[in-house]
């Protein structure tokens, strides 16, 4: 099987260390800059649980046109990222090929494969390039691995570590048992998941208020919920999105509490930031319309008011506007 890692950020370097070290599949990673410098060089390192995995992948480019055809592309760039490289990752899949997407917001492709309405959404899709190309391509993937680059070619990871994978059909097809066949035989714990949607909604209750108010704040999990203003801030926001969730036809009410969850201590030991602080933190755009606009406008679709996303959002396309002007300086 031939595999392209199309991105080697946190997760991206992750799944590529331990596929390159398990020597299951032959490995093609797309990078740049002094990440893809740190790959050439020593290849990745995963350090995980007191261990460090390492491997090379057999190429490693900025280049993707030099790159042949693979049976899988993970593509593990920002969701706003994703419609400027929709051709490019087309070009890249063999004809029987897909293309594995680990978001943490909503995704692209939700309308795709189930009754109702098949049509882009134009805050994910603006120019419905993934939808074209990529809709009857692509695989949803939900990971529970924290992760983050400590340095070029070097990926810290601390936690849990779970994919669940499926198709947008919620059928257990040849291609997605394979991949998760991959990962498991690499290290990478997955699993199909019968309802793909309903997985992604399930994590998505944590990042909908630790990514936004993190970003916002550039606090941690814990210190957000040590606060009793944004405590309930972060409530707000989950209550909303179980709201538009059921509303949409999954509801998570029964079974995810926001106050419970909030009220948890946090755990000890490093701390890792929520992915939107570390864009922050490094100056990336952010990933606003995935976590926090769709989110609104499937409110505004299924007539669920959302009041705290709406006070929140401004805010965030604010300071994600603040950051895009300043890395164009």
């Amino acid at each position: 099987m031939k595999v392209c890692i199309f991105g080697a950020g946190a997760i991206g370097g992750h799944i590529g260390a331990r596929l390159a070290a398990a020597k299951q599949a032959e490995l093609s990673v797309v990078a740049r800059g002094p990440q893809l410098d740190a790959i050439r060089k020593n290849g990745l390192t995963l350090i995980s649980g007191g261990q460090e995995i390492r491997g090379k992948p057999d190429a490693a480019t900025d280049d993707p046109a030099t790159l042949g055809k693979h049976d899988v592309v993970i593509a593990t760039l920002k969701a706003h990222v994703l419609p400027g490289v929709a051709s490019t990752l087309e070009q890249l899949l063999a004809p029987q090929g897909v293309a594995l997407f680990p978001l943490n917001g909503l995704t692209w492709w939700w309308r795709y494969g189930r009754q109702g309405k098949q049509e882009a959404l134009p805050l994910l899709d603006p120019q419905r390039e993934l939808w074209n190309r990529l809709r009857e391509r692509a695989l949803g993937c939900v990971v529970y691995s924290p992760n983050e680059v400590i340095r070029p070619g070097v990926v810290r990871h601390i936690g849990g570590d779970r994919y669940v994978i499926g198709e947008p059909t919620d059928q257990t097809t040849q291609r997605v048992q394979a991949v998760v066949d991959l990962f498991n035989a690499s290290g990478l714990p997955a699993e199909v998941s019968p309802d793909i949607r309903a997985e992604i909604l399930r994590k998505f209750m944590s990042n909908v208020w630790s990514n936004p108010l993190g970003a916002l704040t550039r606090l941690t999990q814990g210190q957000v919920t040590s606060d009793a203003g944004l405590k309930q801030l972060a409530t707000s926001l989950m209550r909303e999105a179980l709201a538009v969730a059921a509303a949409m036809g999954w509801d998570l009410r029964g079974e995810i509490d926001p106050e419970k969850l909030l009220s948890r201590p946090a755990a000890s030991g490093p701390v890792m930031p929520p992915s939107m602080l570390q864009d922050v933190l490094v100056g990336r755009a952010l990933e606003v319309e995935a976590h926090l606009g769709q989110v609104q406008a499937f409110g505004r679709e299924h007539g669920i008011a959302v009041p705290t996303i709406d006070a929140v959002l401004p805010l965030l396309r604010g300071l994600d506007q603040s950051i895009r002007e300043a890395s164009s300086r």
